[in-house]
């Protein structure tokens, strides 16, 4: 019995295989036409930061000194002396 039940399904299943690999389906309808996909925009950049400020300039050279002046001219000679005052009257001699 077992045997009998062992052959039959091995019949079905041999039989099953062979019908589906000896049967070609008709051709299926063609597929539909993909379609593009939408174009993308980007969002614009931020501004760029301001730039840092430039660096200062170095310190100017020290001025030379102004050359030395001529001597001064010799001073006007001095006026003359006014008279001298008379002197006084002497005393009477002794007698």
């Amino acid at each position: 019995m077992k045997k009998l039940i062992f052959g039959v399904t091995l019949f079905a299943l041999l039989t099953a295989g062979c019908d589906m690999r000896g049967r070609d389906g008709a051709t299926g309808p063609a597929g539909a036409e993909g379609k593009s996909g939408a174009t993308g925009t980007g969002a614009t950049g931020a501004s760029g930061s301001t730039g840092a400020d430039g660096a200062s300039g170095v310190q100017g050279a020290d001025g030379k000194s102004g050359a030395t002046g001529a001597a001064g001219a010799d001073g006007a000679t001095g006026a003359a002396g006014a008279d001298g005052a008379k002197g006084a009257q002497g005393k009477p001699g002794d007698r």
